[in-house]
Order: C-alpha cells, then sequence, then structure tokens
C-alpha cells in the first residue's frame, strides 16, 4: 500500500511504519545522489578511474534501482494510483541497466521520488484539517447536577444539559442562554469580527468563547450535530467531493506500456537485430515526459516561496492558472480582522482628543475588543487615573474620576445611570460606544474592521487577469459586508452565512461552470477552501484550520499576492505544455531513427546519449522558471521607493 493511500484512511498522519519507509527511501535516495555525484566527478577528472568511476555509478543504480522495482511489483499485486507510473520507472531503470547507462538508470527513480512525496504531501494537508478541528471539540465541561457544578468530559454531555461557560471557557455545545449576559467571540463560526453580546433566549454555537460574563446554557446539540461537529463531518466530504488529480501521463501510461512492448518485440522478430530492439526499448524510456510536470513544479514551488507564497502541492499550481472566479471572506481576509478607532463624535463643548483620551483610559481597564481597540489610541503615560473601575456585564464599564462618575458602553447603560443620550450616528454601520463624566453624555467613538490597504488593488489586478466574477462570502452582517464591498469593487455579496452554507454557494459557482478560487483565513472558511478550485489561506494571523485546508498560503497576507500567484501558475503551465511537447517529440524522433537501425551496432548507447539530450532540454526549459520574476510586483516596490 502506497503512503497516500493510506493516509488518506489512517486517523494517524503518518504510522511509525511508513515513517520508517519514508527515511529509507530518503537515505538511499540521498546515498545514490552522492555516490552518483562522485561517479561523474571521476570520469570528468580522472578518466583512469572510468572502471571505478561505473563501478560507483552501479552502486548508486542498484541502491534506487531495487526499491522502484520492489514498487512496480507491488502495483502489480495491489493496483493503485501510482501503480502504473512505478511499472514505467522500473522499466525504464531495467532498460538503462542493460544499456549500461547508469546515470539514468539512478536519475530517474531519484526524481521520481521527489514528485511522489509533493503528491503524498498534498493529501496529507487534509487530515492535517481535519484533526486540527477536532482538537477545538476535546475540551471539559462544567455540567449542573443536583444543584451542584461539576466537570465532565465533552463527550458526555446530552440534550437538555445545563452547563456553565465561565469567562474565557470555550463554549462545548451548541444552546441557548437560559440566565446571564456576556459577549461571544464567534469568530471561528461565522467570521463576524464584532463580538456578539447575548443575553437569556440567545443561541450560542459550539467552538465560540465567551470574553466576560458568566452564562447558564441549555445544551440543544451535541457532538457531530452542532455547528463545529457539522463543520468536522463536511471537511471529510469534501475530500470526496473536490475532483482527483489529472495525472495525464499515469491516463495513458498502461497503454504506451504495452505499445513498447509490442513495438520490441515486433521489431525484433521482422529484423533479428537485438541491438535494434534494446536501442528502441531504452529510447522508449519515458524520463522527458516523466520529469516534464514535476520539474516544472518543483521550480515554480521554489519561485512561489521565494514570493512568499507556500504552495502545499504541485499540483494546485495547474489547477491555478485555470481558475476564472474569486471567491473572498471578509473578515481578516479583505478587512485587517481587528476593530480600529475610526472617528470620535464629542457632544459640544467637548474637544474630540477630550473625548478619546477619557475613552481609552476607561477601556484600558478591560479586555473586551471594543475597549482594546479605544485604549490603543491613548498612551500609557496619558491615560487618566481612574478609580473604582468596574464592568458591567453586556453594557460596559463605569469609574471614578476626580469625584465624577465617568462610564463608556451601549445606550443601555446609559439609561441605567440615568444619562440622556442623543440618538447613535446613523452614518456609521460597525461598533460604537458612547462616553459620559459627572452624568454628561460626552460623545461616541465609532469603530470598524478596518480595509487591507492593498485590497482594492487586489480586486482589480484579479480583474485584469481575467477573473472577472467575483464575490464576498462572510458571516458578518449585510450592512458591514455591502460597504466593504464598494470600497473595492466587487458586486456580489452573500453576509450572514455559516461555513456550509459558504461551500453550498462556493459548490453552486462550480455547477454553473465556473472555477473558483477561495480566499480565507478562519475556520469558518475552511469547508469553502476545500472545495473551490483552488482555496488560498491568509498565513500570518490564519488559523491553522484554514491553513491546513488551503492548497496556498500567503504568508506575508498582501493580497496583491493573489496575483502573483495566478501569473506564475499560468507561466508554470505553458513551461509545462512545451516541456510535454518537447519530450513527447524528441521521444517519437529518437524512437523512428532507432527502429531503423540507423545507430547501428551501438544503438543502444546512442539512444541512451540523444534520450540524456532531450531530458537535460526539459530540464533546461523547467530551470528558466527559476528567472521569473513578478513586474507588477517590482513596479510596486519601484513606487513605494519612489514616494
Amino acid at each position: 500500500m502506497s503512503l497516500a493511500h493510506s493516509a488518506v484512511h489512517d486517523p494517524v498522519l503518518l504510522s511509525r511504519d511508513e515513517q520508517r519507509a519514508l527515511a529509507v527511501r530518503l537515505s538511499l535516495s540521498l546515498a545514490a545522489a552522492g555516490a552518483l555525484i562522485l561517479s561523474v566527478s571521476l570520469e570528468a577528472f580522472e578518466p583512469a578511474q572510468k572502471d571505478v568511476a561505473q563501478l560507483v555509478a552501479g552502486v548508486a543504480a542498484f541502491l534506487v534501482g531495487v526499491p522502484a522495482i520492489q514498487a512496480a511489483w507491488r502495483s502489480l499485486r495491489y493496483p493503485d494510483l501510482h501503480g502504473i507510473t512505478d511499472q514505467l520507472i522500473a522499466l525504464a531503470f531495467i532498460a538503462a541497466w542493460a544499456s549500461g547507462d547508469l546515470i539514468t538508470a539512478t536519475l530517474l527513480p531519484l526524481i521520481m521520488m521527489v514528485g511522489h512525496v509533493l503528491e503524498e504531501r498534498s493529501l496529507l494537508g487534509s487530515q492535517e484539517a481535519i484533526r486540527a478541528l477536532s482538537t477545538l471539540t476535546q475540551a471539559t465541561a462544567r455540567r449542573l447536577e443536583h444543584g451542584e457544578v461539576r466537570e465532565v468530559e465533552t463527550t458526555s454531555l446530552r440534550v437538555g444539559d445545563l452547563i456553565e461557560v465561565r469567562a474565557g471557557d470555550r463554549i462545548p455545545a451548541d444552546g441557548v442562554v437560559e440566565t446571564g449576559s456576556s459577549s461571544i467571540d464567534t469568530a471561528s463560526i461565522t467570521g463576524e469580527s464584532v463580538p456578539l453580546d447575548v443575553a437569556s433566549g440567545a443561541d450560542v454555537f459550539s467552538g465560540s468563547i465567551n470574553l466576560d460574563g458568566l452564562l447558564m446554557v441549555r445544551v440543544t446539540h451535541v457532538g457531530g450535530e452542532t455547528t463545529l461537529g457539522r463543520v468536522i463531518a463536511l471537511m471529510q466530504e469534501a475530500e470526496n467531493i473536490k475532483p482527483a488529480v489529472t495525472r495525464l501521463l499515469e491516463r495513458y501510461a498502461g497503454g504506451y506500456l504495452a505499445l513498447v512492448l509490442i513495438s520490441t518485440a515486433t521489431l525484433w522478430f521482422l529484423t533479428g537485430s537485438t541491438a535494434a530492439m534494446l536501442a528502441v526499448l531504452v529510447a522508449s524510456c519515458p524520463c522527458a515526459l516523466v520529469l516534464a510536470a514535476p520539474a516544472t513544479s518543483i521550480a515554480a514551488i521554489a519561485v512561489a516561496s521565494r514570493h512568499g507564497i507556500l504552495v502545499k502541492g504541485a499540483a494546485f499550481l495547474e489547477q491555478l492558472a485555470a481558475v476564472d472566479a474569486v471567491v473572498f471572506d471578509k473578515t481578516g481576509t479583505i478587512t485587517m480582522g481587528e476593530l480600529e478607532l475610526v472617528d470620535a463624535r464629542p457632544q459640544p463643548g467637548v474637544r474630540s482628543d477630550e473625548l478619546v483620551r477619557l475613552a481609552g483610559s476607561l477601556g484600558a481597564g478591560s479586555s473586551h475588543p471594543v475597549s482594546r481597540a479605544v485604549s490603543a489610541n491613548v498612551a500609557e503615560a496619558a491615560r487618566l487615573a481612574i478609580t473604582d473601575l468596574r464592568e458591567t456585564r453586556g453594557l460596559g464599564i463605569v469609574g471614578q474620576l476626580d469625584g465624577d462618575v465617568v462610564a463608556m458602553g451601549r445606550s443601555a447603560l446609559f439609561a441605567e445611570l440615568g444619562i440622556a443620550i442623543p440618538p447613535p450616528p446613523t452614518d456609521h454601520i460597525g461598533p460604537l460606544a458612547g462616553v459620559s463624566r459627572g452624568g454628561r453624555f460626552e460623545g461616541w467613538v465609532l469603530l470598524a474592521d478596518e480595509l487591507r490597504p492593498e485590497a482594492a488593488q487586489a480586486v482589480s489586478e484579479l480583474k485584469v487577469l481575467g477573473l472577472t466574477h467575483q464575490m464576498i462570502i462572510t458571516g458578518d452582517r449585510a450592512p458591514e459586508a455591502k460597504r466593504i464591498a464598494r470600497r473595492i469593487g466587487v458586486a456580489e455579496v452573500h453576509a450572514e452565512v455559516l461555513p456550509d452554507q459558504k461551500m453550498q454557494l462556493v459548490l453552486r459557482e462550480s455547477r454553473k461552470g465556473h472555477r473558483p478560487m477561495v480566499v480565507g483565513d478562519g475556520i469558518n472558511d475552511a469547508l469553502a477552501l476545500k472545495v473551490g478550485a483552488v482555496g488560498v489561506a491568509m498565513g500570518a494571523r490564519g488559523t491553522d484550520v484554514a491553513l491546513a485546508s488551503a492548497d496556498l498560503v500567503l504568508m506575508t497576507n498582501d493580497l496583491r499576492r493573489l496575483g502573483t500567484c495566478v501569473r506564475l501558475s499560468r507561466r508554470c503551465r505553458r513551461t509545462i505544455l512545451v516541456n510535454v511537447g518537447v519530450g513527447l517529440g524528441w521521444t517519437l524522433v529518437v524512437i523512428g531513427i532507432a527502429a531503423a537501425g540507423i545507430f547501428g551496432e551501438s544503438g543502444a548507447l546512442v539512444a541512451a546519449v540523444l534520450h540524456n539530450a532531450g531530458t537535460l532540454a526539459v530540464m533546461a526549459n523547467a530551470g528558466r522558471l527559476l528567472k521569473f520574476q513578478d513586474n507588477q510586483t517590482a513596479g510596486r516596490s519601484v513606487g513605494l521607493a519612489r514616494g
């Protein structure tokens, strides 16, 4: 059984036996590479040691050839995705060994080992995502039993149980708040950047975090029926929904192998020339074709890394070249994912800087996201000496300043304090907080999750590249999502959706004939990332689940790198097509000349030399991709430098 096959079905990413087998294969490959370098060096610089060089090359070929033949033999008994390729590699190895071309006999299994590792790595990523999700459910809960609170395993919860959720706790199951009020961080489920204020009767989701206050929650769904549980289950289904990677060579390898064997046998029967037969067999070795895609993809992955893009599997580059639509998450993707103070609206007679200073001083005593955002605008040395600071759960903060009562919070807080307030600003969609001192309302502070500075430019670049069908799918509120969409020029918006709904919307686009690139950063984006043609995660701030679910990761969080990804993938695809054409055309020409007997008695050696020439041409063309430099990125850098 191959590593790729077992990785999908085994709950452990790599068993100990698989780790040992992979270590042995890598060790043999490294040893063979070292021996091959030594052999070539001896033959080049010490011609008198040619026999020793050949012996060393034979050892190198033996080290990688035996595992290649074993893999081919196993593929006959246990067919799998790599089986046909393994048989082709074994046949090529035997032919090269028989012709005395030990360098080719060594090089071919070495390169294919790298290709197999790249493919297997992409399959392991799915299991990483599922395991990362599952860790969010491995927790304990505080269940109320006979008037006492007992700590129990989350798996023992049942529908109807009453559980206690304290500040800082992750909610272990879906439920309804019976008593208490608090702010809930639902970003992992809905993508909502602003904490949700909940009170009696409000629904809460498994996986959300209670930021402050004490809640008593009546359980409505447990285990796989919870919102988070459904995400895990759908993630597993999404792995099957995603189409299998197209491997052109493997699709036709069976027929090619049969054709080669029939052709060589027929040639020998008609001509009786063993030399011609062996020359055709060596010339038919599909080394150039085998290397056409892996060599190019490896070069592209190296270039992507240089541009701050992590590509988790070579096949995703080919898929990215064909995308024609883009689906954006909002919070943490198009926006920064953190609240920021964007404006202050003081009452008459109050200075704006005084309002911000008072609000920031009050906010410094709270861990609420709104408080943190406001307090970040006031240096610690400039903060006012507020005493008797206390939080009113779900309402705001109250304290004392020079004998005056000062407060910051929701409208309900000022109603409780008996302070008259003006209507909140109607031109602001995001969260806001009022501020008062000594019974007088001072004004409003306005907050928002701000747009990434490069977002509009990135969207525009993608349109130029042909990705004109663009949309935002988010769990955030519709007014906020539409405000952001207008600013970056995206017309279609789907707001207030849950993870499974995001996935269905992406699948709908696929059914319409689009090939969407999905860009996100949170747990709530994991399903959509998996079912899109290509999933791209924001790496610097993205969750572990999103990073494991995605096919590509932007390590710099610069959305303009999306354009770089598309341009690089299209260049990679063109290079692969050229390499396939060169490899196939050259192989057919050499086979034709070998079959005609033009190479004479040394046909096998000549065919091996010409075969290697085609392989080197493919490798050289793939190497040209290493010179790829994103001109748009370079232009931006120059512009910034001049500015």
